[in-house]
């Protein structure tokens, strides 16, 4: 049954670039940035366009490169630049603040700084940001807010907008509601108006770390600010709604996605599948699917994945790898993440020997799994305690060259000894915020669940 069709179409074959050739790419990035910036001169930024290049992939990786020739801090940093001054801009110079940042290599960010560039808002703008990718959070958060603070004495460096809608975010991450009040006052009281980003950026922030409460209030304020929201808003109150598994109303801002201008998305539908799916309520799901398909939408292979595992959920694994069949044979090339969506649903329901089968078979067809697909199994594996599985699932990661980190087995450590799986939300239990048989967009709720009107009906005045 579980057998894997060979009418299938090829899989994609991914091929790990060697050293060699890594090396090549890195010395020719300068080159291609010359070469670029020739023929932008001679045939026009339209020409270079034609011919597909994608500038932003070049810009990160001439970043890398002369990131690269400083021989990991041997080499000061500005005499690197001085050398490929034709080809760095200013851009360049903000990608090199975010990524010394993320590598903590705060002295070099301020070798840059004293050379002589004078800073404006996008420069503290993106020290800032470079701060926040830092690993210690708590400082990076103070940091960025002496860099605020220090912008509003220099008259070419005020925040603007994006400054505040950095700085909000990230505060609503850490979950310092204080300080995102304060932020939210010092902009009230600012020439700066929060746009749609501001508000979209701080709900969502909210809403991954389960804040609802704050989420709503944040909701409350741009309606009073007159910011109507947009599909990004609505599927992000659908998200959040759904991972606290409140349907009734998740389901209700449907219906004002549904009644508003804004038209749903596939993120829209694809969140209300996985999180009905998560609480194994495989009707609803499935009705949203039909919903989806009323509305003109055809399901894309994210959807399917969430199909995927939306049955893994429901203990329909033979109708999981149905879909995962019928995706792999309507398409040139599967995608890896869809390849573990299977690995994954078997794995949760205990079939490791399927999904050693599965991996096997997508190795003959030439695949190449990322390291995602081994952390997965690899978990899996110990938590089953399976040291048959473990040991051949190592050698075929040393065989593809794949050298797992610390983090690879501490998460794998987290789970050995846990040999029983954990106890899955039954849909009983969920009674009552269970919603109608009807479609997402239709259920009732009784007077004692009803939500407050005024949060989630945002679109409906």
């Amino acid at each position: 049954m579980f057998a894997y069709s060979s009418t299938s179409k090829p899989w994609p074959q991914r091929h790990p670039p060697s050293p060699s050739q890594g090396a090549g790419a890195a010395a020719a990035a300068a080159s291609r940035h010359v070469a670029l910036a020739s023929r932008s001169k001679r045939r026009g930024a339209g020409a270079v366009a034609a011919e597909g290049v994608d500038e932003a992939a070049e810009a990160a990786e001439l970043v890398r490169s002369l990131l690269r020739r400083t021989g990991g801090g041997k080499e000061r940093l500005v005499p690197v630049l001085d050398r490929h001054v034709r080809v760095v801009r200013t851009e360049h110079c903000f990608l090199l603040f975010e990524e010394l940042g993320r590598r903590d290599a705060w002295l070099q960010c301020l070798e840059m700084r004293n050379s002589g560039c004078k800073p404006d808002t996008s420069v503290y703008n993106s020290l800032i940001g470079a701060h926040l990718h830092s690993r210690d959070k708590s400082k990076a958060l103070a940091k960025a807010l002496g860099y605020f603070e220090k912008m509003k004495c220099i008259e070419r460096c005020q925040p603007t907008i994006v400054t505040y809608n950095i700085l909000l975010r990230a505060f609503a991450q850490a979950g310092d509601t204080k300080q995102v009040d304060i932020l939210f006052k010092d902009l009230d009281e600012s020439i700066v108006s929060p746009d749609i980003y501001t508000y979209n950026g701080v709900i969502d922030a909210y809403g991954k770390n389960g804040m609802i409460k704050e989420m709503e209030s944040v909701l409350l304020r741009m309606k009073s600010k007159q910011c109507r929201p947009d599909v990004i808003t609505f599927n992000i109150l659908i998200d959040s709604y759904g991972r606290k598994q409140t349907f009734d109303k998740m389901e209700q801002v449907f219906k004002s996605l549904l009644r508003s201008k804004e038209r749903p998305t596939h993120p829209t539908f694809n969140s209300m599948i996985t999180n009905y799916g998560k609480a194994r309520l495989r009707e609803k799901a499935e009705s949203v699917l039909g919903k989806m398909e009323e509305l003109g939408f055809k399901p894309n292979y994210v959807t399917q994945e969430c199909l995927i595992m939306m049955y893994a959920h429901c203990d329909c694994v033979s109708r999981a790898r149905q879909i995962f069949d019928e995706l792999v044979n309507s398409q040139n090339k599967v995608n890896l993440s869809s390849l573990n969506a299977m690995l994954d649903a078997y794995c949760m329901n205990g079939l490791h020997t399927e999904a050693d089968r599965l991996l096997d078979t997508a190795l003959q067809k030439g695949v190449v799994p990322s390291g995602s697909t081994y952390k997965l199994l690899y978990k899996a594996y110990t938590k089953a305690n399976d040291k048959v599985l473990v040991q051949k699932l190592l050698k075929g990661m040393n065989k593809q060259g794949i050298v797992p980190n610390k983090k690879f087995f501490l998460d794998a450590l987290e789970a050995f000894g846990t040999s029983e799986r954990k106890p899955r939300t039954s849909s009983a239990a969920n009674t009552a915020n269970k919603p109608s048989a009807n479609s997402a967009g239709d259920s009732e709720t009784t007077a004692t669940i009803k939500p407050n009107a005024s949060v989630w009906q945002v679109a409906a005045t």
